[in-house]
């Protein structure tokens, strides 16, 4: 296995595989399992399109592997006026709500597997800043950046984006990120004393998104990892402690742990963590390693809670990925954000599914989480042929209480066909762009 993920490409293409089968089977058995309780006539059940590879059928179903994984289908009896007969258990002799439910069941899956994938890792912990809950307060500045220049200091509170409230260091960045080479003003608060300074996100070309401007957050310092047999590993730390104070003296942010535990090579210290919502003292010695003291403990982010609140914060995760979702969906609509940092297709995905893989399993999971809820989205947008769109047209045939046209169910069917196939080859050329050598693209 190790000898596989040291080849990037076939680990990509493992991970890819792995993760979009996952969601694809979870997405196609919600549409399957809600059309056989509404008792409507199952025909196929496909992962994949095209070609059929492997298959078995099971009652009047046939599942089955298809050449290309892009996606998946379920062929329900009766789902087309063509292929209608009559028949009580036709999809289209069911009642709309019913219908609506089974086009809903496959984004709802998605979800659900999205709050349970990263609830799982929530439970287990995970290395992923919080950053809603993060004020927005300056942990660091780059040297030479353009926080730098603009005067910005650690310590210092940004109040305000170009005018705009913000509340937590989330708004912070997705402000810095949608905002490639443009300058920024921001509100900050120093001392009691507010001014403005202007920032200058740089443009990261590869994805047309702009860097952090030189700008960090304040962290709460949290122990990632402790090294066997270290100081920390006998004084008892253990992944996810959050440190609080040192000799009784608070800790701000990592620099300030790390600088203290450096400057007491060889003398016991008290550590007071937070674990579990109790505080714990541990006392440890540092370890003298040329005359720089090391207690053998990874400081970054770091999250873990138990069931109930792994749920709790699973579902706040995703409503934060759903809220980002449309901000830069607008950004992009109003010219404010390119659509080519926005949009990743097949290849994009397939490399960032295979770098998660080999940095880590629970590194994949955390982007097939993401992956899961970013598909539900886009399948319940109103454009045809997609779920959504399938939702929207029975939504506005009950209001108007008869059934459109099938010629202009066709029409509009033709119209989402082209939509999406356009789309497909936009993030695929975005892909090329990200990932070929300038000099192998047209026109370069």
């Amino acid at each position: 296995m190790t000898h596989l993920f040291a080849n990037p490409f076939l680990s990509n293409t493992l991970a890819f595989v792995f993760a979009l089968g996952v969601i694809i089977v979870v997405h196609e058995a919600g549409h399957l399992l809600v059309a056989k309780a509404f008792g409507v006539r199952v025909l196929t059940f496909s992962v994949g399109f095209g070609r059929r590879l492997w298959g078995f059928r099971r009652g009047e179903t046939e599942y089955r592997v298809s050449a290309v994984p892009l996606g998946g289908y379920v062929r329900l009896g009766g789902e087309n006026l063509e292929e209608a007969t009559g028949d009580p258990r036709d999809f289209l002799s069911k009642p709309r709500w019913q219908r609506v439910l089974v086009y809903l069941a496959g984004p709802a899956m998605n979800v659900v597997l999205s709050i349970a994938l990263f609830a799982a890792l929530f439970m287990v912990g995970i290395e992923v800043p919080n950053l809603p809950d993060m004020p927005p307060l300056i942990g660091g500045v780059e040297a030479g950046s353009s926080a730098a220049k603009a005067g910005l200091q650690r310590g210092d509170r940004i109040a305000a984006v170009n005018g705009e409230h913000v509340e937590n260091w989330q708004q912070v960045l997705m402000s810095l990120l949608t905002s490639p080479g443009r300058p920024l003003r921001l509100s900050v608060e120093r001392n009691g004393r507010i001014f403005d300074a202007t920032v200058v996100p740089q443009n990261i070309p590869k994805y047309d998104t702009g860097d952090s401007a030189g700008l960090y957050p304040a962290l709460r310092p949290q122990v990632t990892q402790v090294t066997d047999g270290s100081p920390a590993a006998a004084a008892g730390f253990r992944p996810g402690d959050e440190i609080r104070r040192v000799d009784a003296r608070p800790i701000g942010d990592n620099h300030d742990f790390v600088n203290y535990i450096e400057k007491h090579a060889g003398q016991r210290v008290e550590v007071e963590v937070v674990r579990d919502g109790r505080t714990v003292v541990l006392p440890v010695t540092p370890r003298n390693e040329g005359g720089v003291g090391k207690i053998g403990v990874g400081i970054g982010f770091f999250q873990r809670y138990g069931p109930a609140r792994a749920l709790v914060e699973s579902v706040r995760y995703n409503v934060q990925i759903v809220r980002d979702t449309f901000e830069i969906i607008g950004k992009i609509f109003t010219r404010q954000m390119s659509a080519k940092g926005a949009l990743a297709g097949p290849i994009e995905i397939a490399k960032q599914s295979g770098a998660a893989a080999r940095s880590g399993f629970k590194n994949l999971l955390h982007m097939m989480g993401f992956i899961s809820i970013s598909i539900a989205i886009m399948n319940l947008m109103p454009i045809p042929i997609l779920d959504g769109g399938q939702i929207f047209i029975l939504l506005i045939e009950e209001v108007i209480r008869r059934d459109l046209s099938l010629r202009f169910k066709e029409i509009i069917s033709q119209i989402g066909f082209v939509m999406i196939l356009l789309l497909m080859f936009m993030v695929i050329w975005f892909d090329l762009v990200k990932n070929l050598p300038a000099g192998l693209l047209p026109g370069s």
